[in-house]
Order: structure tokens, then C-alpha cells, then sequence
């Protein structure tokens, strides 16, 4: 039986004071590809795209290469959840012809390059996307272009959540996406139900972006395979996404936070900071002066009801900072896999004390605060067929 172990890494590099170059790598047993993408600041507007193949299985993948080039020109601000205006020809028509990891890498390439403009902070580009001026960049970045160094602080609180492979407890992946709904996904909801009672999950959450599933696809899906499927969305924000549960309205673009948390509130909602610092350590904290003290301070931490402590999608690293920021704070944290294929979900999941069958039912207990992060999953392998 073979097995193999696939990996991603992102890196953000400042090419220039006016470019970003975000380089991207797939690589796993049976082939590697590598993205290397620069965007102009502050619009953040793919200017380039180069794409390679290092090892590959048929001679169809590196045609997909050139299909690349159809996102040249694509500004990944306001509706980048939806790969902007061209979400058919860029996520979804460059896998059908060719390649689809390179579409999700590329999906994966840009959201990383965003928030990581965010962090930053880059007065154009913070006043392009949150709608108000930002900081200016450091000193030290100014006068260091090239890599943003991959140091961090270190966190003086060890990141401590249950890490068993059978977690007490109703668990549930509150942070999962579809290839239906999420154009970065590569995974569909019916092989992720399969999946999910294969190693046991009990229950898990759609949290497409921008996007939420129709009430009666999901009831006739969990009748038919008798699993507990909940309905959510990962809203993007103008101060970060943001996984929602017990809300449901039409999403167009980025959201303003304070209109989210308004709606949200009306609707007897619950609101989770997602992954909140990925990207962390494409950055030399102690240039930028970034501390949990500092981080405290985000608008996003004013808005949310918990904060996602472990993530799958980003580093220990990062996981134990923004759970260092929650006890600070004194939110309640929350796992999730941030699944985009059946061989990452429930890597990480939340465990509560009760089950939980309805939209209803998680809601009032993630208000009730009885819940813990968990690590499910030990194996991040998948077998092949």
C-alpha cells in the first residue's frame, strides 16, 4: 500500500518598494510544481507569473503552464475570494484543461500575498483594502529589501490544547471547504463526508468563502450518509476572514468588519477570527514590532467571539502566537482543519462536551464556551488507489 506525504509551502518576498514576489511550492512523492508570481503594490496586480514543473506524471501537466498567463493583470483586492472577475478561466478552467494544483496554488499564492500586505502594513495598500490609512512600513524594511525574514518571536505561552488522536467529546471540523463552492478546493463535499466517517469525525462545518451551501442540498446529503454536515461561511474582510456561523446573507467582495459584526449580532451569530497570523513568519517580528501586546490591538480581535488556535494551513509557530493573543484577550479558541482536500480534514478539530446535530445547536454551544481545540488526525498522508 503506498502512501506519500504531500506538502505546501508560500513565502513572500518584497522584490521592490512598489512589488511583491510570492513564491509557491507543491511537492509531494509523485510530483512538484513551483509558482513564482510578482504583484505591483498597492493595487496588489499580478504583473508576472512563472510557473515549473519539477517532477510530473504525464506529459499533459506542463501544459498548463501557459494557461498561467491568463491571470496576468488580475488585481486580487476587493472579490479576490472568487479569483476576482475570471474565477471560471483561472481556478476551475486551468484545472479542467491541465492542472488543477496549480490553480489552487495560485488561489493559495494570492491570498498569502494579501494578508501579508495587511500585516505589514503598507500605507497605499492598507488604504486600498481597509478603506483607511495604515502605517507606514519600517524603518528596517525600507532599508532592507529582499526576503522578509522568516524569524519570530518567541511566544511565552506553549500552545496548549489536547493533542489526542481520540479526543473526548463530540468533535467537529469547524473549518472545511469544497471544490463546489471554493475554486481553491480540490475536494468535494461528498468525498469529504466519506472521508470524515472513514477517521471518525463526528460532525463537520462548510465554511466556503464567501459562499454558503443551500439548506436543502445539505439535509438530503447528511440524510442519505447519516453525518452531521453544518452550515457556515469564511467571510473576507476588510480586517481579515473570518469563519461565521448562524448568519445568512448574499456576500459580494470584501466586507466591511463592522458590517459583518452588525449583521451577525442581529441574527444571533457567532463570529471566529480564522487563522489570524498566517503568514507570521514570512516577517522579521522584531523589525516590524510585532508582540502580542501589539497584535492585541487588530480591529478583528474587537469584532470576533473566539479565535481559530490551530489551523492546519499555517505554522506551530503561528497556531501558538495567536493563541498567546486569545488568553490575552480572554476569547475562546476554537481548531479547524481549513481543509481543501479529503487527506487534510479533521488534521485539527474542536471538541465539545455535547453533541451537536443542528446550525442551532453549535451556535448556542459555541456561545456556552464548553469546547476545545484538538488535534484529531495524526497521519497528514493519503493512500493512493
Amino acid at each position: 500500500m503506498l502512501k506519500f506525504m504531500r506538502n505546501k509551502a508560500i513565502r513572500v518576498f518584497e522584490q521592490d518598494e512598489r512589488h511583491l514576489k510570492v513564491v509557491g511550492l507543491l511537492s509531494d512523492d509523485i510530483y512538484e510544481l513551483e509558482l513564482e508570481v510578482v504583484m505591483a503594490l498597492p493595487e496588489l496586480k499580478i504583473t508576472s507569473i512563472e510557473g515549473r514543473w519539477r517532477r510530473w506524471t504525464t506529459p499533459e501537466c506542463p501544459r498548463a503552464i501557459p494557461v498561467l498567463q491568463e491571470a496576468v493583470g488580475m488585481e486580487i483586492g476587493e472579490g479576490f475570494s472568487d479569483l476576482s472577475d475570471k474565477p471560471e478561466s483561472i481556478a476551475k478552467d486551468l484545472g479542467r484543461r491541465s492542472c488543477r494544483h496549480f490553480a489552487n496554488l495560485l488561489v493559495e499564492c494570492c491570498h498569502a500575498a494579501k494578508e501579508a500586505a495587511l500585516i505589514v502594513g503598507w500605507k497605499p495598500l492598507a488604504k486600498d483594502l481597509r478603506g483607511a490609512e495604515g502605517p507606514q512600513p519600517t524603518e528596517a524594511l525600507k532599508e532592507e529589501p529582499g526576503i522578509l525574514r522568516d524569524s519570530v518571536a518567541r511566544s511565552p505561552v506553549a500552545l496548549e490544547v489536547k493533542r489526542l488522536q481520540n479526543p473526548e467529546g463530540f468533535v467537529i471540523d469547524l473549518h472545511v471547504h469544497t471544490s463546489e463552492k471554493s475554486p481553491c478546493s480540490s475536494v468535494s463535499l461528498e468525498e469529504l463526508i466519506i472521508e470524515a466517517k472513514r477517521i471518525g469525525l463526528d460532525a463537520f462545518c462548510l465554511t466556503d468563502h464567501n459562499s454558503m451551501w443551500d439548506k436543502e442540498s445539505v439535509e438530503r446529503l447528511s440524510r442519505r450518509y447519516d453525518f452531521v454536515i453544518i452550515r457556515g461561511t469564511e467571510v473576507t474582510t476588510d480586517q481579515g476572514d473570518v469563519l461565521v456561523f448562524g448568519w445568512e446573507e448574499e456576500i459580494s467582495g470584501i466586507m466591511k468588519l463592522e458590517e459583518l459584526r452588525e449583521q451577525v449580532e442581529s441574527q444571533g451569530g457567532f463570529m471566529i477570527a480564522a487563522h489570524p497570523f498566517r503568514g507570521f513568519l514570512t516577517f522579521d517580528v522584531s523589525a516590524l514590532g510585532l508582540t502580542p501586546e501589539k497584535a492585541m490591538e487588530r480591529k478583528i480581535f474587537g469584532a470576533v467571539d473566539a479565535i481559530e488556535v490551530l489551523n492546519s494551513k499555517v505554522t506551530q509557530k503561528e497556531n501558538g502566537f495567536a493563541l498567546d493573543v486569545a488568553k490575552r484577550l480572554g476569547l475562546p479558541v476554537t481548531g479547524g482543519s481549513d481543509a481543501h482536500e479529503a487527506a487534510e480534514l479533521g488534521i485539527y478539530a474542536t471538541a465539545f462536551s455535547q453533541p451537536i446535530k443542528t446550525e442551532k445547536e453549535l451556535v448556542e454551544a459555541l456561545k456556552e464556551g464548553e469546547y476545545t481545540p484538538v488535534k484529531f488526525r495524526k497521519e497528514r498522508t493519503m493512500e493512493a488507489q
